[in-house]
C-alpha cells in the first residue's frame, strides 16, 4: 500500500490525520523494523513528544485497516544476521513486556535450545522464521 492510500483509508476508518501519526506513518514507510520499540526510538528522535503508547495504537489500527501485517513485519529472514537485531520486546500474556538487548536474546534463545536438546556449544547464525497463517 501507498502512503497516499493509507492516509484514505485512515480517514474512511474515521481517524484524524495529526502530525504525529504522519510521522509514525512515514517511519514505518521508510524502513524495516523488528519491533514497535524500535519504531518508537526511531520517531523520539524527531518529536519526543510521542509516547510508546501512540506509536502502539497507530501500529494497531494500520494493521486493523490492512496496511500492515505485524507477523511479516516482524519477520527475520533467514538471509539476515541475527546481530541486526539490536531490541526485542516480549509482550507477555498479562500485556506485561520484557525489553532485552540483542545480546540477552541470543543468551536466552541459546540456552534454551541447550536446555532442549537441540545444540551443545554452537553458536547460532541466523533465525527464519516462517509465517504459517
Amino acid at each position: 500500500m501507498q502512503r497516499d492510500e493509507i492516509i484514505e483509508k485512515l480517514k474512511d476508518s474515521g481517524c484524524r490525520i495529526t502530525k504525529q501519526r504522519l510521522l509514525i506513518l512515514d517511519t514505518i514507510l521508510e524502513g524495516k523494523f523488528t519491533c514497535a520499540k524500535d519504531i518508537y526510538y526511531k520517531v523520539a528522535e524527531e518529536n519526543d513528544s510521542i509516547g510508546f503508547a501512540t506509536v502502539y495504537r497507530m501500529m494497531n489500527t494500520l494493521e486493523e485497516i490492512g496496511a500492515i501485517d505485524r507477523s511479516s513485519m516482524y519477520k527475520i529472514n533467514g538471509s539476515e544476521d541475527i546481530s541486526k537485531c539490536e531490541k526485542c520486546m516480549v509482550r507477555l500474556s498479562d500485556n506485561t513486556t520484557v525489553d532485552l538487548s540483542e545480546e540477552k536474546w541470543q543468551e536466552i534463545l541459546r540456552e534454551g535450545l541447550k536446555a532442549c536438546g537441540y545444540i551443545d556449544n554452537q553458536d547460532i547464525k541466523h533465525v527464519l522464521r516462517e509465517s504459517g497463517n
